[in-house]
């Protein structure tokens, strides 16, 4: 078995999409590839075949090999739900809160969880592909180190550093993490990688040239900018104000709650010519115009329901709804469209209850045992849907009489009002598969061109292995692995 670690010089260098990339161009020449993250953080999950949850990227990964996702591929998982802690996943099953302080000494205790679920996955591949987390030169993170250089060292994966050049100073950031590693974890990196280059890049020659005589690493390979990479779901909010498109006849925005979680929900209607979409940041209003607002999922419902009265949300969208708008909410968007939302054990929180936003019947308590599951079944128009469910909470109510979806059980999910304007339920992925994707914007008046993501995230990843395999040295990058031939 052969393994090769993708970290960084800091987040958002690209590690996800090249791990990605780099997955699918090794299973493309016939290998038994698996993506791994030890440890990730991330509001964007995914529901795995066995019935647990792992960060979105190593579930698009999975795709990526060809293979189900699994909670081996990503055997920690923090989902922040305040500026100070996080719920604590470990193999896919929620383990508690944490504080930032208290999870650094509780980590190193997880070092023998991660090695067996990366063992796990050894014992059934050609190639493990791993991606680190952040930075390995946050040297004030070294202690007890479960992403980076801890695991690389503690399973012996040889490593390779990106540089994301699109954010400036790449020479500083590869050289700069040459010069703060300790000789150890030096020793780990075997060459280095530059990402997200515009223009010609025999402009940057010099540049590689002089990381290689100041580190002593191999150059590996520059990647170009990579704009399939738009078409892939993201992991961390901070790119979902790059994700907006300004055309279309219909107009659907959604405000982006502080905690905003699986928002790659939204992902297809960007590419829906008749669609105008936006993401709504924190300081300005609802637009007057939008058709449908959409309030998505989030880790802390409470407190993205304050937030969002916080930015007068509430206001516009009572406005909104006045003017005859619609409304969807999506897991925690649909408990917060309730009468009431109640967290009596502080399952995401503080312990408190809060009015909601009193748009449909219903009420909620969230509650400490979270639903995981796959979920299929047609709307209510008689549409197929597919998607998943992630979340804590149960909720009752007049209103579930009309529900949104029925499932293949026979089951209703969701509630919509009578007017039919205002509508939710807890199922991810509704956009995803064309069929429903067309209904639902049917009832917004315009067409959809039917294509489901799926295939179109599917031909991303095979533009991004071609663009990969003519950039990188692939046979080094495969030496390295360890693979006889690439």
């Amino acid at each position: 078995m052969a393994a090769l670690m993708i970290q960084g010089c800091g987040s958002d260098v690209g590690k996800s999409v090249l791990v990605a990339g780099l997955c699918r161009l090794f299973a493309n020449r016939g290998l038994r590839v698996r993506p791994f993250k030890p440890q990730n953080m991330s509001n964007n999950a995914a529901v795995t075949a066995d019935g647990g949850e792992i960060g979105r990227a190593q579930a698009l990964q999975a795709i990526a090999c060809r293979v189900p996702p699994s909670v081996h591929m990503n055997p920690v998982l923090l989902k922040p739900q305040s500026d100070v802690g996080a719920q604590l996943i470990v193999r896919g099953r929620m383990e508690g809160t944490w504080k930032a302080a208290a999870y650094q000494d509780r980590k190193a205790g997880l070092l023998d969880v991660v090695v067996e679920s990366y063992r796990h996955l050894a014992a059934e591949a050609d190639l493990v592909l791993v991606e680190g987390a952040g930075s390995p030169a946050e040297t004030n993170l070294r202690a007890g180190d479960i992403a980076n250089m801890g695991f690389a060292r503690a399973a012996g994966v040889p490593v390779v550093l990106v540089g994301d050049i699109d954010r400036g100073h790449v020479i500083a950031a590869l050289v700069g993490a040459h010069a703060v590693l300790d000789e150890p974890d030096r020793a780990m990196i075997r060459g280095f990688l530059i990402n997200k280059f515009r223009g010609d890049p025999t402009l940057f020659t010099d540049g590689r040239a002089e990381i290689v005589r100041r580190t002593g690493w191999a150059d590996l390979g520059m990647a170009p900018w990579l704009a399939d990479a738009r078409a892939l779901p993201a992991e961390d909010a901070v790119v979902l104000d790059r994700r907006e498109k300004g055309a279309g006849r219909v107009r659907i925005v959604v405000p982006m709650l502080s905690r905003i979680a699986n928002f790659d929900d939204f992902d297809p209607l960007p590419a829906e010519p008749d669609v105008d979409f936006a993401y709504v940041p924190p300081g300005r209003p609802l637009p007057g115009d939008a058709d449908l607002v959409i309030l998505p999922g989030t880790k802390a419902t409470l407190a993205d329901l304050a937030f969002l009265r916080a930015q007068g949300w509430d206001v516009d969208l009572a406005a909104h709804v006045r003017r005859g708008g619609r409304v969807l909410g999506i897991c925690g968007g649909f408990q917060m469209l309730g009468r009431t939302i109640a967290d009596p054990d502080g399952v995401e929180g503080l312990p408190g209850e809060a009015a909601g936003l009193g748009l449909l019947d219903l009420e909620t308590v969230l509650t400490g045992d979270k639903v995981l599951r796959p979920t299929r079944g047609r709307l209510v128009s008689g549409a197929a849907f597919e998607g998943y469910e992630i979340h804590v909470g149960r909720t009752t109510g007049p209103a579930l009489a009309r529900p949104v979806l029925v499932r293949e059980d026979g089951a209703g999910e969701g509630a919509v009002s009578a007017d039919g304007r205002i509508a939710g339920a807890y199922v991810h992925g509704l956009f995803n598969h064309g069929a429903a994707r067309a209904a639902l914007l049917s009832e917004l008046g315009v067409a959809s061109d039917g294509v489901d993501q799926a295939a179109r995230v599917d031909a991303a990843l095979d533009r991004i292995a071609e663009a990969l395999a003519d950039s990188f040295d692939i046979p080094a990058l495969a030496a390295i692995a360890g693979l006889e031939a690439a």
